[in-house]
């Protein structure tokens, strides 16, 4: 591939050809969202991404669109605070790898020592069951498929969870290694 352009169609067509939802965003493909399940059953997680111009040579921004209880993602803002992609992207690494390694890994193993979310980090080091117990419950709330938050101009519907659908959330989710959990 000479061309970036001709490289960002072909990446991005991977991507929509695969096991992910790709919508695209005004019609284009420099940005879209992409919805993937997490790893050890944490849900269904909602990412935006944007292609620069200067694709593959420069990394794609990369934000959680759902509420995520992580160091290295700020909350308010869902913006992903990860080495590969933001210092160390090589244009050898596609969009297949940010979603089926480099989140993933992120999600599994946080780096509390490089917050975006200080009290995330803080509460990891400091309290790791508390911090694992506030992991679940914001993978059940907002990481279920129906609570996946829509994009930007949609509406989002962030009410209380009834206490049949709590039950019902709680009944699919393992105690044990849930993203985001500190490593032993």
């Amino acid at each position: 591939m000479s061309s970036p352009s001709k490289r960002r169609d072909m990446d991005v067509m991977k991507l929509m050809m695969s096991d992910y939802t790709v919508e695209t965003i005004n019609d284009g493909i420099n940005e879209f969202n992409v919805e993937f399940h997490g790893p050890k059953e944490s849900g269904v997680w909602k990412v935006r991404v944007e292609l620069p111009d200067a694709y593959p040579y420069k990394s794609p921004s990369i934000g959680f669109l759902n509420k995520i209880y992580h160091p290295n993602v700020d909350e308010m803002s869902g913006s992903v605070c990860l080495d590969v992609i933001n210092q160390s992207w090589s244009p050898m690494f596609d969009l297949l790898n940010v979603f089926e390694v480099f989140l993933p890994q992120l999600l599994l193993y946080p780096n509390p020592g490089d917050p975006l979310n200080a009290d995330a980090a803080a509460l990891m080091m400091n309290d790791k069951k508390q911090y694992e117990e506030r992991v679940k419950e914001y993978c059940e709330r907002y990481a279920k498929k129906s609570n996946t938050i829509k994009a930007p101009n949609e509406e989002s519907d962030d009410e209380e969870i009834s206490e049949d659908e709590d039950s019902d959330r709680h009944s699919t989710f393992s105690e044990d290694n849930v993203a985001g959990d500190a490593d032993p």
